[in-house]
């Protein structure tokens, strides 16, 4: 079976709602075992103290904002190549996730920024590609609400998109691209001297890949809306040229 025929609505409708309930319940799971194990049951940090802990919410955001970025691209990328609808349509119900994961981690970064850096915000290069791109975020949720015609839309914001992945790689790696910066380095990284020590890693994976299942469940829910929706637009243009 090729994997283009999940491009189908009908298709996608019929396998999604049977992935949905158990993508859902794993990350509830996942995301409620990852946090309040961080959250209860680890130490506090020997520098950050208590306020470690914010990295279980802090630290899985930032990861989906980035990785949201990229699914949209994909997905423009294959609406651009290939005209397949539902791509469209699941690039435009991922960006409002995206935006509020941002907004979730520049918030929890303020809070920890304070009692780390004495300031709730730096001009580092990392945070201003973080700011920079939700700012794309939000262009991209606009563009698609101004233009009414719809494969006109895609067009436009699938263009914004590759523009915007400029600034969602440097978001992800502009620590390693400047020196300066008060940001910290990676937390999860394959150079063991970079990681997190063990006892805060394993509940950091878990909370990063329940925030990864939420945000998958998130779009599969929002693009069968976003398929319902455009079938409701086509019936409502049908019945007024009837």
């Amino acid at each position: 079976m090729s994997v283009w025929e999940y491009a189908n609505p009908r298709r996608f409708m019929a396998v999604s709602g049977r992935l949905l309930p158990w993508v859902a319940g794993a990350a509830a799971l996942l995301c409620a075992t990852g946090i309040v194990w961080g959250l209860f049951f680890t130490p506090e940090d020997f520098r950050m103290g208590h306020s470690v802990k914010i990295i279980y919410i802090h630290v899985p955001s930032a990861f989906v904002a980035i990785n949201a970025w990229f699914m949209m691209l994909v997905a423009s990328l294959i609406w651009l190549i290939r005209r397949h609808h539902v791509s469209a349509l699941a690039a435009r119900a991922a960006a409002p996730i995206g935006l509020v994961m941002t907004l979730v981690a520049l918030l929890t970064g303020a809070i920890w920024g304070k009692p780390m850096w004495g300031t709730y915000w730096a001009w580092d290069p990392r945070l201003t590609a973080f700011l920079i791109l939700g700012l794309f975020y939000l262009g991209y949720i606009a563009l698609w609400s101004a233009i009414e015609a719809q494969d006109a839309s895609a067009d436009l914001t699938s263009i914004l998109c590759l523009v915007g992945t400029v600034f969602a790689v440097l978001s992800r790696y502009a620590a390693q691209f400047w020196n300066q910066g008060l940001h910290q380095g990676a937390s999860l990284s394959l150079d063991a001297e970079e990681n997190i020590a063990d006892v805060f890693w394993l509940p950091l994976v878990l909370s990063i890949a329940g925030f990864t299942l939420l945000f998958l469940a998130l779009v599969l829910l929002r693009t069968r809306t976003e398929i319902r929706r455009r079938r409701l637009h086509s019936l409502s243009l049908k019945a007024r040229l009837a």
